[in-house]
C-alpha cells in the first residue's frame, strides 16, 4: 500500500545521504559581524565598515579546504596575479584543526594545533578524511583519532563527539572555512560572502555537497565546487592561452586524500578524461606508518593505544615531524613517553614504499582509462603538501619519464587556482570559457519534508546526477517523487516545479527496494525527471522546466532568504535528521526485541525499555545533540545482547556443517 503521508514520500538512504549538517549555532554571534554581513547582502554597493569607503567590486575568494592545512587566495586587482593572503605573520595557512573548549567554545588553526597533546579528545584534525563518510566507512582507522568518532552501527553520516556535543563533519568544516573568511576579511577590510572551494577529483557526490554545507553553515556563498587538479593547472596559467592545446597529469597527494588525474585543455575548456585516486591516503597515512614502526620498536601495545589518547597523540604528531625532517635531511632524533626514537631518511623510504606504489597503481589506471600513454602526457603537475616527500618525486618523475611542475608551492598551488576561477566567475577574466549554469539548485522533497539536493545551483548545463533512495514501509508499493527548486532545507520554503507517483512497487519489506530518482538537465536548461525501481525495472517520468519563470528578483531573493534564514534552516535540519536517524533506531529496537523476547534477560529488556523512553522523550523535546547522546546509550545497552544474538544464531547455522 502507498506511504500514508505522501508528505513524508520518500526515505532517504542512510548510506547515500548527502545533507546532514546536524549542527546548532553556526554563525557567529558578534553584532558588528551580522552588521557587515547584512550591509554586504542587502546593499547594491557595499561599505567597507573598517575605513569609510565604498567597496566598488565585491572580492570572491579562492579556497583550499585541505585535510592538514588550509587557505584563502584571491587575483590581485593590479597585477592580475593569484596571491594567497598572509597575515602579519606572513603565514598563509592555516592547520585544518579545531579544539572546543570545556564550554564548547571552538579555536581553530594554530592556537588549536598547539592544543593537540594537551588535549587530545577536544581537538579534532583530518576532518576532510571524514567527509560524506559513514562510521562503517572510517571504522578501519577510528582508532587512529585521538577523538571520539561516533559508533552507532549504521550507514548514516559518521559524528564525532565532543562532551556532550556532537558535531558532523559539515559542522567541523564550517569553524575552518568561518576561519578563513574571518582572516580575509581582516586582511581585505572588506566583507566576503562568496568563494570557490576545492575537492578532489575523486570526492563523490555525497562529499561534494557535504562541502557546500559547511561553506553555508560559515556563511559564504559557494558559486562553484572546483576539482583540485582543475585548479592546480589554473595556478600554472595552463589553458588561459585561446590557442593551447595540451594533454596533463596533475598528481595530487594531500594530507588525507590522494588523486591522479588526466586533463585535456583545449580553448580554455578544462575536459577531465579521468581521475582515479584514494579518498583515504596521503600524508597522514604516511604518518601513521612512521607511528607503526615506533610503536613496534618500543614494544607499545594496541590496547595501550586505545586507553592513553595523550600517547596516540604524541606518536602521530612526532611521527609528522620526522617526515618533515627527513625532506632535507638523512635523519631524525625524537623522543615519545620518554623514549628516544629515531629514523633514517633510509628506512623512511622503504615504510612509504607501498603507500607510493598505490598512487603509482593509480596512475597507471587514469592513463588506461584515458586512453593514453605516459608519452602522450605533455606536463605533470605536482600538488599538496606531501610531493615535499623527496622519495614522491623521484618516484613520479620515473615514472612518467619527465620532470614535474613544481615551481610553485605545492602547498598554495590549489588555492591560488580557486583565486583564478573566482576570478573568472567575477566577470573580470574574460580569456576563458563558462559554460551556462543553473540559477538555483533543484531536488526532492525527503523524510521530514527535507530538501535533498541533487544539483546544485551553478552547476554547468548540461547535468546529469542521480541518486538511490528506498521505502520506509514494508510493502510501500507507491512514491510520490515532488520536484523542487530553491536554497532553503524545508522543501516548504522553496517553489515546487512538479511532482509524479512511482506506482507498482512490488511488496517488499522496508529498505528493499532500490529506487534510483536522476536528474537530467539538457543544453536548453529543460529537466526531466524519472524514478526506477531498480529490482523491478518500474519507472516513471517527466519534464520540468527549471526556470518555471522565476525572474532575476525572484531568484535573487530566493537566494537573499537562504543566507538570511540559514541559522533556523540548518537547526530544524539538525533536529529532523537526528529525529529520522532515533525514529528508525526505535522502530529497529522494536522489532529485534520482539523477535528475540526469548533470549533477553528481563533487566535487559528492562533497561532498554527505559532507554527507549528517554529518547523518545528527547525527540519530543527537538534537542539535537539530546537525541543524539540518547540514542547513544541505546545503543551502547543492546551492543551486547545483540552481539549475543547474532553469535547464538551462527553457531546454529554451523551445526553439523564442516569449514573446508
Amino acid at each position: 500500500m502507498p506511504f500514508p503521508n505522501t508528505q513524508l514520500s520518500l526515505h532517504l538512504t542512510y548510506k547515500r545521504r548527502l545533507q546532514n549538517p546536524a549542527v546548532q549555532g553556526h554563525l557567529p554571534e558578534n553584532p558588528a559581524y551580522d552588521l557587515r554581513l547584512t550591509t554586504n547582502i542587502m546593499a547594491k554597493v557595499g561599505i567597507n565598515l573598517v575605513t569609510g569607503s565604498i567597496q566598488q567590486e565585491e572580492t570572491i575568494v579562492g579556497i583550499d579546504l585541505g585535510t592538514t592545512n588550509s587557505l584563502i587566495a584571491i587575483v590581485r586587482p593590479d597585477s592580475r596575479e593569484p596571491i594567497a593572503l598572509r597575515e602579519i605573520d606572513g603565514l598563509t595557512l592555516v592547520p585544518s584543526i579545531v579544539h572546543f573548549d570545556a564550554y564548547g567554545g571552538a579555536t581553530v588553526g594554530t592556537a588549536a594545533k598547539e592544543l593537540l597533546l594537551a588535549e587530545p579528545e577536544r581537538t579534532i584534525y583530518s576532518v576532510k578524511r571524514l567527509m560524506g563518510k559513514s562510521y562503517k566507512d572510517v571504522s578501519g582507522h577510528a582508532g587512529a583519532f585521538a577523538y571520539k568518532v561516533m559508533d552507532d552501527d549504521t550507514d548514516s553520516l559518521v559524528k564525532v563527539q565532543v562532551g556532550d556535543k556532537f558535531y558532523s563533519p559539515i559542522e567541523l568544516s564550517s569553524f575552518i572555512l568561518k576561519e578563513l573568511k574571518q582572516r580575509a576579511e581582516h586582511i581585505l577590510k572588506t566583507p566576503v560572502n562568496k568563494t570557490v572551494i576545492t575537492v578532489p577529483a575523486y570526492f563523490n557526490d555525497a562529499q561534494r555537497q557535504a562541502t557546500r554545507d559547511a561553506g553555508r553553515l560559515a556563511g559564504l556563498d559557494v558559486l562553484r565546487i572546483v576539482n583540485e587538479p582543475t585548479a592546480a593547472a589554473l595556478a600554472y596559467g595552463m589553458g588561459v592561452k585561446a590557442d593551447e592545446e595540451k594533454t596533463i597529469a596533475v598528481y595530487d597527494l594531500g594530507g588525507g586524500t590522494f588523486d591522479i588525474s588526466i586533463l585535456h585543455i583545449s580553448n580554455g575548456i578544462f575536459e577531465v578524461l579521468s581521475t582515479h585516486g584514494d579518498t583515504y591516503l596521503g600524508g597522514d597515512d604516511m604518518d601513521r606508518a612512521v607511528a607503526a614502526y615506533w610503536q613496534e620498536e618500543l614494544g607499545i601495545a594496541h590496547s595501550e593505544l586505545g586507553s592513553d589518547k595523550a600517547l596516540t597523540q604524541q606518536l602521530r604528531v612526532t611521527a609528522e615531524e620526522a617526515k618533515k625532517h627527513l625532506t632535507n635531511n638523512d635523519s631524525f632524533e625524537g623522543e615519545i613517553a620518554g623514549k628516544n626514537v629515531s629514523l633514517t631518511r633510509a628506512k623512511f623510504n622503504e615504510l612509504i614504499q607501498p603507500l607510493i606504489n598505490r598512487t603509482i597503481d593509480s596512475c597507471k589506471s587514469a592513463l588506461a582509462d584515458s586512453k593514453r600513454t605516459t608519452a602522450d602526457i605533455d606536463a605533470i603537475v605536482m600538488v599538496g603538501g606531501s610531493t615535499r616527500v623527496p622519495l614522491v618525486k623521484e618516484s613520479i618523475s620515473a615514472f612518467f619519464g619527465k620532470d614535474a611542475f613544481d615551481k610553485v608551492n605545492p602547498d598554495e598551488v590549489v588555492a591560488l587556482g580557486a583565486a583564478v576561477q573566482a576570478d573568472i566567475l567575477s566577470g573580470k577574466n574574460t580569456d576563458m570559457l563558462l559554460l551556462d549554469v543553473t540559477p538555483l539548485s533543484l531536488g526532492i522533497e525527503t523524510m521530514g519534508g527535507l530538501m535533498d539536493v541533487l544539483i546544485p545551483r551553478n552547476s554547468k548545463i548540461p547535468n546529469k546526477a542521480g541518486r538511490q533512495y528506498t521505502t520506509s514501509k514494508d510493502g510501500q508499493s507507491s512514491m510520490r517523487i515532488s520536484v523542487y527548486q530553491g536554497e532553503r532545507d524545508l522543501v516548504q520554503d522553496n517553489r515546487k516545479l512538479a511532482e509524479f507517483n512511482l506506482t507498482n512497487i512490488p511488496g517488499m519489506p522496508a529498505g528493499l527496494p532500490k529506487v534510483e530518482v536522476t536528474f537530467l538537465i539538457d543544453a536548453d536548461g529543460i529537466l526531466k525527471v524519472s524514478a526506477t525501481e531498480l529490482r523491478s525495472g518500474v519507472a516513471q517520468s517527466i519534464n520540468v522546466k527549471p526556470q518555471y519563470g522565476l525572474t532575476d528578483e525572484e531568484v535573487e531573493k530566493m537566494l537573499l532568504d537562504s543566507i538570511t534564514h540559514a541559522k533556523e534552516d540548518i537547526k530544524t535540519r539538525a533536529v529532523v535528521e537526528a529525529a529520522t536517524e532515533a525514529e528508525q533506531m526505535l522502530d529497529t529496537t522494536v522489532k529485534f526485541m520482539e523477535k528475540h523476547k526469548d533470549l533477553l534477560e528481563a533487566h535487559e529488556q528492562e533497561v532498554t525499555l527505559a532507554q527507549m523512553q528517554k529518547l523518545r522523550e528527547a525527540i519530543n523535546a527537538q534537542d539535537k545533540d539530546l537525541i543524539q547522546k540518547e540514542q547513544e546509550h541505546l545503543n551502547d545497552i543492546s551492543r551486547p545482547y545483540a552481539e549475543r544474538v547474532m553469535d547464538a544464531a551462527l553457531k546454529d547455522a554451523m551445526k553439523g556443517k564442516k569449514i573446508v
